[in-house]
Parts: structure tokens; C-alpha cells; sequence
């Protein structure tokens, strides 16, 4: 009888969670926005190259090597892109604060204030389920946010994979010496993922940011053979960044 019990309360916890993402989904949704470059002069004029979500009035949130500055070329600046569809508002953003060891990066945007989401100070617990949502393979069709979920898999230092030595980046090697925490999650993203946040299905709060994921084979095939691994820099980072604004 008490096994009976248990596995009912298990099947409506569960059932009550997916109830409540489509509700988080539209709420969070007017908080995401497209990260990436603008130019009047080039074609196309505008460039998505990740995720970003509001964690002020004016102020966004991605990963640094989104908004890295050898990015700007020519006549190109940085910019959010706003709404869903083909037309986009696009605003121009400011770097203001950069952390590049733990890969994030905090943009000033001009315009009226955007609602912002809330980040979570709660622990983080390994088999737990979260969601994300972004823009994984860009803007092609117009901008379209696209939400996946993912167990965390392991909470684990880290490190990227290499064949060889040489492959590491300087920073790489910085990481290795000294690591720190990062989720691993049981989940596929692409690079336009990068930036996104990874929330509560229930409460939308945010727990990590979208930084990177594991490549099996090339950069090539990402999108047509991935891993289904995927990293997220815990939000504590992210919160010490903001206060130090």
C-alpha cells in the first residue's frame, strides 16, 4: 500500500511540474533576448551570436565569450534583439562588467525597462530537472525562443577536453590549475544556447547560465551529431558580479 502511495505522489509531482513550465515559459519569455552584433553597412546588418536574459530594468546578462571584443570590426557594435518574429526591436548594449573566468558578462541596454527574472540563492542538487530557454541555432527564421530541459547530471570542476595539450587555450590552462564547479547537464544545446538561463520549471529562477557544450567529434557537426552534454556557470558567479556594479 505504501509503495502504491508513494509512486502516485511521484506521477502528480511530476505531472504538476510540466503543468506549470508552459505557464513559467510565457512569463519568462519577455526577459530573453538575442545577443549579438549590428552593422547599417554590412549584409545582413544584424548578427545573432547568443542568449542573454534581464536581471535588471537595463541590464543583461551572457556569457563573455559572447560579447568578446575581437567581435567588432569595422563599423560593428554590440545590440539585444527584443520580442519574437522577423521584426526584432534592437537596442544597442555596453559591456559594463566582464568576468572571463567564469565566462560571463553583464551588458547595459538603453529603452524602456524590461521585466527582469529572478536569481536563485537555492541549492542546486545533482538528478534535479531544469529548463533553459534561448535561441540554439540563432535567428535564421526570425527570432523564435526554443526551451529544452535536462537533469544535472554531475556538479563537477571544470574542464574542457582536449586531444592533446596544445589544443588548451592560456585560460584553459588557468581553469585547470585552479577549477571551479560547474552543472553538467543530461541535455542538448547549440552555441546560440550560449548565455541562456537554466531555471526552475515551476518558479522560473534562475540556478545557471548556459556556457558550453561537450563536442563529440568537430565544431562542424555540433548540429547534426551532438553531444547531449551541455555546461552551465552556477548563478552565485553571476550574483557577485552584479554586486560588484
Amino acid at each position: 500500500m505504501s509503495g502504491r502511495f508513494l509512486l502516485c505522489l511521484l506521477c502528480c509531482f511530476s505531472a504538476s511540474v510540466f503543468a506549470d513550465l508552459p505557464d513559467t515559459i510565457a512569463r519568462i519569455k519577455p526577459s530573453i533576448v538575442g545577443v549579438g552584433f549590428y552593422d547599417k553597412a554590412a549584409s545582413p546588418r544584424g548578427q545573432l551570436f547568443g542568449t542573454g536574459f534581464v536581471i535588471a530594468p537595463q541590464l543583461v546578462a551572457t556569457n563573455a565569450h559572447v560579447v568578446n571584443p575581437s567581435l567588432l570590426t569595422g563599423k560593428r557594435q554590440f545590440v539585444v534583439f527584443i520580442g519574437t518574429g522577423r521584426s526584432p526591436e534592437v537596442r544597442t548594449a555596453t559591456v559594463i562588467k566582464r568576468d572571463t573566468r567564469h565566462d560571463l558578462a553583464i551588458l547595459k541596454i538603453a529603452g524602456s525597462p524590461l521585466p527582469a527574472l529572478r536569481l536563485s540563492t537555492r541549492l542546486v542538487r545533482e538528478g534535479e530537472r531544469y529548463s533553459f530557454t534561448g535561441f540554439p541555432i540563432g535567428a535564421i527564421l526570425g527570432l523564435y525562443p526554443a526551451t529544452h530541459q535536462g537533469i544535472v547530471a554531475s556538479i563537477t570542476p571544470i574542464a574542457t577536453p582536449a586531444n592533446h595539450a596544445r589544443e588548451l587555450t592560456v585560460q584553459q590552462l588557468r581553469q585547470l590549475k585552479k577549477p571551479y564547479d560547474v552543472y553538467q547537464f543530461d541535455a542538448t544545446a547549440y552555441p546560440g544556447n550560449s548565455g541562456s538561463p537554466v531555471y526552475h520549471p515551476e518558479t522560473g529562477e534562475v540556478i545557471a547560465i548556459i556556457n558550453k557544450v561537450f563536442v563529440k567529434t568537430s565544431k562542424e557537426s555540433m548540429l547534426t551529431d551532438p553531444s547531449a552534454i551541455t555546461y552551465a556557470i552556477p548563478i552565485q558567479h553571476l550574483i557577485t558580479l552584479k554586486q560588484s556594479l
